[in-house]
């Protein structure tokens, strides 16, 4: 069977890479850089920079430190979310997600996590914990006016579209 009527997703061939400045804390000199998982992967795996485990019992949350600080350039922003695993099998999530890093910050990335699992989930040295996204971002003016345009939708919100 041919193949060519088959949808081809682009491929970006253009290799350019954000450069981010990142500075690895005494606490985690032992531990690897964020990464990507896949060659195509949008999130690098962050780790658990802990001296002991921490154990999240349900409804529990933690601020987890990732022994890494980071400097990004002018119009970005890291954002941490959370790992597809750690949520759909154990429930433990960010909980601010995605919690976001500026520019301008310096210090130490850590990743708010909460277990909304059925059962205790320990968090130990080294444990993937989360994922960080590098994402351009714009600034937004305010114009200040008495009305806005009219659309279909109006002031509808909040399930106004329905779920099906």
């Amino acid at each position: 069977m041919s193949n060519s009527n088959l949808a081809v997703a682009p491929q970006n061939n253009n290799n350019e890479q954000v450069r981010v400045a990142i500075k690895i804390l005494d606490h985690a000199k032992d531990l690897p850089l964020p990464s990507y998982a896949t060659p195509q992967s949008a999130g690098m795996d962050i780790l658990a920079a802990i001296d002991a485990p921490i154990v999240l019992n349900t409804g529990d949350s933690a601020m987890v430190a990732t022994g890494i600080s980071i400097a990004l350039p002018s119009g970005y922003e890291c954002q941490v979310r959370p790992r597809s695993g750690l949520a759909a099998k154990n429930g433990v999530t960010v909980l601010n997600s995605p919690g976001t890093v500026d520019a301008d910050y310096r210090g130490e990335i850590k990743a708010i996590l909460i277990n909304h699992g059925k059962a205790p989930f320990t968090i130990e040295r080294g444990m993937r914990i989360a994922q960080i996204v590098i994402a351009r971002y714009e600034q937004a003016a305010w114009d200040v006016c008495e009305n806005l345009d009219e659309t279909s939708r109006g002031a509808g919100g909040f399930g106004s579209t329905g779920v099906k």
